[in-house]
């Protein structure tokens, strides 16, 4: 789950909002929590348990199932397994998991009354809290039956941003290296990224330091903290097909495009190591390169 919204709750408002936040974070040095021994470990149970519960939500995706429904199955998921759920009551937050269609960003609320149709892209965000108190977070965008190409193109794109991002996770980049990737890759596809909502540290908490953007502002941000072992990161590109800009819906919660155009999210809690990154919620490919044949031409 991203970074809340919080302050204006429109594009333009929030975004300036965030980014005084970035302005502060760049001049004043948070705690940054780094995860080694048993902690890590832990970590890496609460990610695992978080792909499981997000597999099994997500195969409930079809068409004429309703997201209520859908938050229903997941939240006996999270149970079954002995965990709560890391969104529920968060900040008000009135469902388990947030599921969102099509030109909704993320934090979308199940609903009973909310079908879900034929060629609807269903982004799904799993979050959970270990008996032990450690919180896995994980998403990932799924078609209802068949999508139309763009929808796959677009979803392809976005998994493609994340994977970029996670090959920048490496010991001695900077957390901007791993941040200016996602917009690179994003803007290779021509699509946008979405600025108001952002990836984070991951690990007691749902949402630590440092906070992660899907861009990175030189003159407000600075280089951001170098990437050393045992940060633990929620790394999520929510990428637009059309306009960057966001609204936020009447229920105070739904973020959706504001030209009504689709949007995908992925996301992934990975570990830094002295070596490879470590992903923690791990899952095969869902969208490959063969399956979107335009795709090559946006080398990234």
């Amino acid at each position: 789950m991203d970074h809340p919204a919080g302050g204006q709750r429109t594009g333009g408002g929030y975004y300036d909002f965030l980014k005084g936040i970035f302005s502060r974070m760049a001049k004043k040095k948070k705690r940054i929590h780094y995860r080694f021994g048993r902690e890590a470990e832990a970590m890496r149970e609460a990610g695992r348990i978080a792909a499981e519960i997000l597999a099994g939500t997500a195969e409930l995706v079809k068409p004429g199932a309703t997201t209520g429904e859908i938050d229903r199955a997941a939240a006996e998921l999270i149970a079954g397994r002995g965990c709560r759920s890391a969104f529920l009551g968060y900040r008000g937050f009135p469902g388990h998991i947030c599921i969102s269609l099509n030109q909704e960003v993320v934090h979308g609320i199940g609903n009973p009354k909310r079908v879900i149709g034929e060629g609807d892209i269903v982004k799904i965000d799993v979050g959970i809290v270990t008996p032990g108190g450690w919180v896995g977070d994980n998403a990932k965008t799924v078609a209802a039956g068949t999508p139309s190409p763009a929808a796959l193109r677009l979803m392809f794109a976005t998994e493609e941003c994340l994977e970029v991002a996670i090959r920048h996770a490496q010991t001695g980049n900077r957390l901007s290296d791993l941040c200016v990737a996602v917009e690179e890759c994003a803007q290779g596809f021509g699509y946008t990224v979405v600025r108001e909502m952002v990836g984070h540290g991951v690990g007691r908490e749902l949402h630590e330091e440092p906070q992660v953007p899907n861009y990175w502002d030189f003159s407000t941000m600075g280089r951001g903290p170098k990437l050393a072992p045992g940060m633990v990161l929620a790394i999520e590109p929510m990428i637009n097909a059309g306009t960057a800009e966001i609204v936020i819906l009447e229920d105070q919660w739904t973020v959706v495009t504001a030209d009504g155009d689709l949007s995908a999210h992925f996301e992934h809690s990975v570990m830094i190591t002295e070596g490879e990154p470590i992903i923690l919620t791990p899952r095969p490919r869902l969208v490959s390169r063969q399956a979107v044949p335009d795709a090559v031409a946006a080398e990234v």
